[in-house]
């Protein structure tokens, strides 16, 4: 086996310029480590939606695993960062070398055979102390020891204190009854008492052979026609059509959102609607049915209902547990006069809906049935 061999560095390096490279490459390596902190940033804020081009919302596992990914990269990053730290504390702690031995000087005279002993030197100050090395990787847990002996019994406690009285048992069964005793003699006759109320009447006898049908009798002159009776109210004259085929797309507020209605509008003289196309006043009161439907181009978490006169109808709510784009209701109600009418959708969370283009993606029925 050959050994390696090394090309020559011409010019040959220097202790002062090895040294420079070292920390000119830990520079680099945190320059690096610096980027990578930084694209981990920029990779949570986009999944987070703080900077711009996603698309579509992230979804919670899509945001975990991400989190997940980053909180790797940083522990790989501050692992690094501990071998650059010790790379630059041994480069700056490097000690300087000494230099080549100069040449040996001329032998100096023979001293006396005894000299005078010499004082003792001051102590030297104490050298500063050598780098802190990095700390070693964890040993291995021992093997678990064997169990102790079990310790003696210990001595027996003093008897508690009496505890209170239980509560009272139920009541026991009853006893079996006892022989019946023997019978007494006959007491003495009473007096006669009053006479009785009447007895109820009898059931009613048989009913009696029908007679026979009378001859008919001859037919009587025709009565002059009486006038003719007021027309009464048509139901069917107040009745309301709106829809929304638009495409819009609504804002849906935590207290809910109306829906505006404005297209195919088709209303009785008497329902009437505002300036936004969200409020249908109906000036005649009686009983109504009202039906609406609303279609949107995704599948939401939210729901839909009836706003009559302010206040939320319970009947007409639709607030499905799973995400869906479709709603329809009808319910019967009875309005006074001047009612408002209004559709909304509502959610727990704020959002946005689009209604569908390409039909009714809302729509309206109000008719009076009486």
């Amino acid at each position: 086996m050959s050994l390696p061999t090394f090309p020559q560095i011409d010019p040959p390096l220097t202790r002062e310029g090895s040294l420079n490279d070292i920390i000119s490459s830990i520079a680099a390596e945190e320059l690096s480590l610096s980027h990578i902190l930084n694209a981990e940033g920029e990779k949570l804020q986009y999944v987070l939606g703080s900077l711009p081009g996603l698309a579509e919302a992230a979804t919670l596992d899509q945001v975990m695993q991400t989190n997940q990914s980053v909180q790797e990269t940083l522990s790989n990053v501050m692992e690094q960062q501990m071998l650059l730290t010790s790379k630059l504390t041994s480069a700056m702690s490097a000690p300087t070398l000494p230099g080549p031995a100069g040449p040996t000087g001329a032998t100096g005279p023979a001293g006396p055979a005894e000299g005078v002993a010499g004082a003792t030197g001051a102590t030297g100050a104490t050298g500063p102390d050598g780098p802190i090395g990095a700390v070693g990787a964890a040993g291995p847990a021992g093997s678990t020891g064997p169990t102790g002996a079990q310790g003696p019994v210990g001595p027996t406690g003093a008897d508690g204190a009496a505890g209170p009285a239980g509560p009272i048992g139920p009541t026991g069964a009853a006893g079996p009854t006892g022989a019946t005793g023997p019978t007494g003699p006959d007491g003495v006759a009473g007096a006669t008492g009053a006479t009785g109320p009447a007895g109820p009447d009898g059931a009613a006898g048989l009913t009696g052979i029908v007679g026979a049908v009378g001859a008919v009798g001859a037919t009587g002159p025709t009565g002059a026609s009486g006038a003719t009776g007021a027309t009464g109210p048509n139901p069917t004259a107040t009745a309301g059509f709106a829809a929304n085929t638009q495409g819009s797309s609504i804002l849906v507020a935590l207290g809910g959102s109306a829906v505006a209605l404005p297209n195919a509008q088709v209303l009785s003289p008497d329902i009437t609607v505002n300036a936004g196309n969200t409020v249908f006043t109906v000036a005649t009161a009686g009983t109504y049915q009202i039906s609406y439907h609303v279609n949107t181009t995704l599948a939401l978490l939210m729901g839909t209902r009836l706003v009559i006169n302010g206040v939320n109808n319970t009947p007409s709510t639709v607030n499905p547990v799973v995400s869906t784009s479709n709603f329809e209701n009808q319910i019967k109600v009875v309005l006074p006069a001047n009612s408002t009418i209004t559709l909304q959708l509502f959610a727990t969370i704020a959002g946005t809906a689009i209604l569908t283009g390409s039909g009714a993606g809302a729509s309206l029925t109000i008719i009076r049935l009486s």
